[in-house]
């Protein structure tokens, strides 16, 4: 058996993998990331390629090293189609926005850490965690083409994505770790990148539909005018799609895309709950999906990986210098993502809740007679103010679905109540368990609201 030793061992060579190591190689540590995938398919994973906030990035990686993946900045603006009520809404969508070639920003990334001075160990495969009898994690263990390999390290940093087996093997019972996790809180998406003819009209816009169940929608997102990053995804508490199925008879169906040439093919799961509620244990942290930052409404992760990785690094940073890897010092890195997006991310998954308790046809009928405007806010922020105007407005486009109406009003304000409560997220571990009785007791008057079942 090979043993290795480092300050601090990151699994997954992803978004939040890369820009941690590379804050944590800035300032002198000695940082290896392990991936199971091999050098070239390293950085290949499956997304829709749509970036939100592709103005700003940390600058462990700045954006100016990242910045070739940028195919189409000229997108400004989402087209969320309804086939039921005959209807297009055209959303739009506030700051930078951008679609980039995936693999290729995977490459520039990694190869950001490594200018950082990270050293990465491809074709290894996590298969256990180190922990101390008092619960600390002390490294993982590990196989590179069958050989056993040790990594020994001060801290752990999980970047190894949605449903990440770390956490299974890890023992969390005296920590504050977010183990209220299951897979009705994630999804399964298939995307294929294509290549058509001729341009695409709306080679400016994200465009949306939604699948013939409420538990997911279709995207065509279009990398340029004639490469379109398209796929579909659902709730894995779902009846199964069949997803490659479902997704060409879509295609089919657009004039625009006849003849197309799939480019590549790929699938993953991904995570649409709030952010963990704590993802610090000692001496480890979980970062980017693997801790939920995923805007659970639209599937967008990349940004929020990015800020997760430079938080956890820079907490890292300060707890090795202090000598202390416990959760109190690690406790900081819970507070800078609840304050970023960690609140907003937990209102939005309101809305996922309320949505699987009202059938489709409602849902969307309801949806094309809301303002595109407010939905742009309440897509990005959490919540949206509406004016009187804009409320009478939505009462007459609305006939027939009133009901509905009234309790996404009041779902609408369980949120607000729920961002609020976000905004005293703790600072330190010792307040966490009243802080969370709190949002617990929210929680419940949100079901009871909606009707829907628990989530969590």
């Amino acid at each position: 058996m090979t043993t290795f030793e480092y300050d601090v061992v990151i699994v997954g060579a992803g978004t939040a993998g890369c820009y941690a190591g590379a804050t944590l190689s800035d300032a002198g540590y000695d940082v290896v990331i392990v991936e199971r995938k091999d050098a070239e398919e390293a950085g290949h994973i499956a997304c829709g390629d749509a970036l939100k906030g592709a103005d700003n990035f940390p600058e462990s990686i700045p954006k100016s090293d990242i910045a070739d993946a940028f195919t189409n900045t000229e997108v400004d603006h989402g087209q969320f189609e309804i086939p039921q009520e005959d209807a297009v809404l055209d959303i739009p969508v506030p700051g930078e926005l951008a679609v980039i070639d995936r693999w290729e920003y995977g490459r520039l990334v990694i190869d950001g850490a490594e200018r950082a001075g990270v050293e990465f160990h491809y074709d290894t495969v996590v298969q256990d965690v180190m922990q101390d009898d008092d619960g600390r994690v002390r490294g993982v263990k590990a196989k590179h083409k069958g050989d056993p390999r040790t990594y020994e390290a001060t801290i752990t940093l999980d970047g190894a994505g949605a449903l990440s087996l770390l956490q299974d093997k890890a023992d969390f019972e005296d920590a504050t770790f977010d183990t209220n996790v299951r897979y009705s809180q994630f999804a399964s998406a298939y995307r294929e990148v294509i290549e058509v003819d001729e341009p695409v009209e709306w080679s400016d816009a994200l465009v949306f539909k939604p699948t013939k169940r409420s538990a997911g929608y279709l995207w065509y997102f279009p990398r340029t005018p004639t490469e379109i990053n398209v796929g579909l995804g659902f709730q894995m508490n779902e009846e199964p799609m069949k997803l490659v199925k479902d997704l060409r008879e879509d295609i089919s169906q657009r004039p625009e895309l006849k003849n197309a040439t799939v480019k590549d093919k790929l699938g993953a799961a991904l995570p649409t709950r709030r952010p963990y509620d704590s993802a610090v244990a000692p001496g480890y942290m979980a970062i980017g999906d693997s801790a939920a930052h995923v805007n659970p409404i639209s599937g967008g992760g990349i940004a929020g990986a990015a800020y997760a990785g430079q938080y956890a690094g820079e907490q890292a940073i300060q707890a090795i210098e202090e000598g202390d890897v416990s959760e109190s010092s690690l406790w900081r890195y819970n507070e800078r993502v609840m304050d970023h997006y960690g609140g907003r991310y937990a209102a939005l998954d309101i809305y996922n809740i309320f949505s699987t308790a009202y059938d489709l046809d409602d849902l969307l009928a309801l949806l094309a007679a809301m303002p595109a405007e407010k939905l742009s806010d309440a897509l990005y922020s959490g919540s949206a103010n509406v004016s009187l105007k804009l409320k009478l407005q939505v009462l007459y486009k609305s006939i027939g679905h009133w009901g509905t109406l009234k309790n996404l009003y009041d779902t609408k304000n369980l949120a607000d109540r729920l961002l609020d409560h976000y905004e005293t997220y703790p600072s330190s571990p010792d307040g966490f368990e009243s802080w969370r009785r709190e949002r617990d007791h929210i929680m419940d008057d949100i079901y009871a609201e909606t009707g829907a079942e628990p989530k969590y």
